[in-house]
């Protein structure tokens, strides 16, 4: 009766496993008869020993920004947000070394020897897209309790990767997005001054400006409205920068030192950084000349 019942049991459990696409394994471990749709999955890992660029942007952020009617040509609580935001991403994930952001942008920079996700790219965009999205959303409540998000105009940002193989192309990706920023500002601070000062139309503006150098604008403010840009607040001309240093200026030495005697491994100079509290920095400094990156070697050693 006992061997009925053993064989009865086993046949119900074979037609089971048969039934739902299952094979028993030796070790009795289940093993799907579908699995086989892995094979179709693209390996994405980076290139290893080269520097990431994680860079977030907004989508559709002019549609966003008229609809909850930002201040033109710089609201300060909305780049507020997009800072928080920022500032969020680089404490949560360690590997950033800088992130830098204007508008509704924000690149981030990944130490050359990141092995996060295991450099897969996919991990990587999505992760940063979707940490950046939500904690957008969640400081946005704070900066703007007079405006809560409205269900179909909601932020979202997509996300890109960029390899960078030597310290001159990070700088020069880094020194393009801050000299756009400073291009940008200076167009939209004469435009929104001639519409909302001068009285123009904005197609009579953008016709005002059309052909204008750097010099032309900076006359155009000065002389008829009294504006001197060089006056205007660093953060809208140079953008913010978020980057991990250590507190006093006696320890910034010290690792700047050590780094340059060529005495420290990767692992390290991360204890070492750890060791020196470092914490997340926010600038609105000149990163394109050399002091900024001559007073932080450890970004891109």
């Amino acid at each position: 009766m006992g061997a009925c019942l053993q064989k009865t049991t086993a046949l119900i459990f074979s037609l089971c496993w048969s039934t739902l696409g299952w094979d028993k394994t030796e070790n009795n471990m289940a093993k799907s008869r579908f699995e086989y749709v892995k094979e179709y999955e693209r390996t994405d890992r980076l290139l290893p020993e080269t520097w990431i660029v994680i860079r977030v942007d907004g989508r559709g952020f002019h549609k966003f920004s008229n609809f909850y009617e930002f201040e033109k040509p710089n609201d300060e609580r909305a780049l507020g947000v997009m800072n928080d935001a920022a500032e969020a991403v680089v404490r949560a994930i360690p590997d950033v070394m800088l992130a830098y952001g204007d508008s509704d942008e924000y690149s981030f920079l990944l130490r050359r020897g990141c092995e996060l996700f295991e450099r897969r790219e996919s991990k990587l965009v999505s992760t940063f897209a979707s940490t950046f999205t939500a904690n957008y959303m969640h400081s946005w409540s704070c900066r703007f309790p007079d405006k809560p998000l409205q269900a179909h105009h909601l932020p979202t940002f997509d996300s890109r990767a960029v390899l960078y193989p030597t310290v001159k192309t990070v700088r020069d990706y880094l020194s393009w997005r801050q000299a756009d920023c400073h291009i940008n500002n200076l167009y939209n601070t004469a435009f929104w001054t001639l519409v909302q000062k001068g009285g123009l139309t904005p197609q009579e503006a953008e016709g005002r400006l059309c052909g204008t150098v750097s010099s032309d604008k900076h006359e155009i403010l000065f002389s008829e409205f009294g504006i001197n840009y060089n006056n205007e607040p660093e953060m809208y001309k140079k953008g913010t920068i978020l980057v991990r240093e250590p507190e006093s200026e006696a320890d910034r030495m010290e690792v700047g030192n050590k780094l340059a005697s060529g005495e420290l491994s990767p692992r390290q100079l991360d204890r070492l950084l750890k060791k020196k509290n470092v914490q997340v920095k926010k600038l609105h400094v000149d990163l394109i000349r050399d002091p900024f990156w001559n007073e932080r070697p450890w970004i891109l050693s």
